[in-house]
């Protein structure tokens, strides 16, 4: 079984965005030294739920500072990028890193962040699409030429090309949209299952996915999807949900902020304000901690990562540092996973 990490780099009140940075590089260092095989990093805009808003700069940072721990994006928003420079910035990446990236796309979540960007979130799955196939094409096709509903390229030859040929690995990720599915399938590339679902339903999106890919004739299993969930580990039971809680917490009151919101965002406005005025009551944290996360003793997460495997899943990401989690709990929970957990694994 393969384990990786995942972070949004969360950013709550209180700390600095070079603090969050320079945590997620320490994270991510004692990742490679203790046996992880990747470490996957989210895009987001204007929010202090993630501030990978430039998540390929923060990459090539995290490049220079490991040599053998594979560097995913889960998951770059195509629609909110020129494909002609995204392709150049993921190839570059590629070479920086000595070919050890994976690249991750998705449609992204919050209406604001296309707004911020003034794309019309209605057109999302046309640009999504288009980008894409632009970004490909790039990456394998000598003077490449394309004409799309909003983007048009002409006889380009990508420089620097990527180390990994034909192209880096890619995943699409697919939440609830079937169009989106449909799409994923298409491609002939792996799907990926990121943290928003619960169990049950991330693993009837993952079947569901493996059924439409032997359909189309690519046939690619559920051993492929990278399935990420929250985690975390401590001594105790008692200890875990002391440090998991309030950390859980704040990610659903961001994530159910964000969504409440249009224009701009909620960057500079208080977290507790919210709080006070929500209408809407978010998931409890046993709701969570059973249907969404594992969080537990290494013995507990054992017993829960040995039914995902059971149900085929052998590419599991940890999201350990969510909601503003201390940077040294953080760091406890990897290294008791990697000692106590993923031996079991292997």
């Amino acid at each position: 079984m393969k384990f990786g990490l995942f972070s949004h780099l969360p950013w709550p009140e209180g700390t600095t965005p070079s603090q969050v940075i320079h945590e997620a590089t320490e994270q991510l260092c004692l990742a490679e030294e203790t046996g992880y095989y990747s470490s996957w990093f989210a895009e987001h805009h204007f929010s202090r739920y993630g501030i990978g808003s430039s998540s390929l700069v923060v990459l090539s940072n995290l490049a220079a500072q490991t040599k053998t721990i594979r560097l995913g994006t889960a998951v770059l928003v195509p629609p909110l990028h020129h494909p002609v420079h995204l392709a150049e910035d993921v190839a570059t990446l590629d070479v920086v890193s000595g070919g050890r990236l994976d690249v991750g796309f998705g449609r992204g979540t919050a209406n604001y962040e296309y707004t911020g960007y003034n794309v019309d979130p209605s057109e999302s799955q046309e640009r999504f699409q288009e980008t894409i196939s632009i970004v490909e094409g790039l990456w394998t096709t000598p003077d490449f030429n394309y004409e799309g509903k909003y983007f048009n390229v002409n006889q380009a030859n990508l420089v620097p090309p990527p180390v990994q040929e034909p192209h880096p690995p890619i995943y699409i990720a697919a939440t609830r949209t079937f169009a989106t599915l449909q799409y994923v399938v298409s491609t002939g590339h792996p799907l990926i299952c990121g943290v928003v679902l619960d169990h049950d339903d991330g693993l009837d999106l993952c079947n569901r996915f493996v059924a439409m890919s032997e359909e189309a004739g690519y046939n690619i299993p559920i051993s492929a999807i990278p399935f990420f969930r929250y985690l975390h580990v401590a001594e105790t039971e008692i200890e875990a949900r002391k440090n998991a809680e309030p950390a859980i917490s704040w990610t659903m009151d961001m994530t159910d902020w964000r969504r409440s919101i249009r224009l701009g965002s909620e960057v500079n406005q208080r977290l507790e304000n919210f709080r006070k005025t929500r209408t809407s009551v978010p998931p409890t944290y046993d709701y969570l901690a059973e249907k969404r996360a594992i969080i537990g003793t290494p013995e507990q997460c054992i017993a829960t990562i040995r039914e995902f495997q059971e149900q085929g899943i052998e590419y599991f990401g940890c999201n350990f540092d969510f909601g503003g989690m201390p940077h040294d709990t953080v760091m406890r929970s990897m290294r008791l996973f990697a000692e106590e957990v993923m031996p079991h694994f292997q």
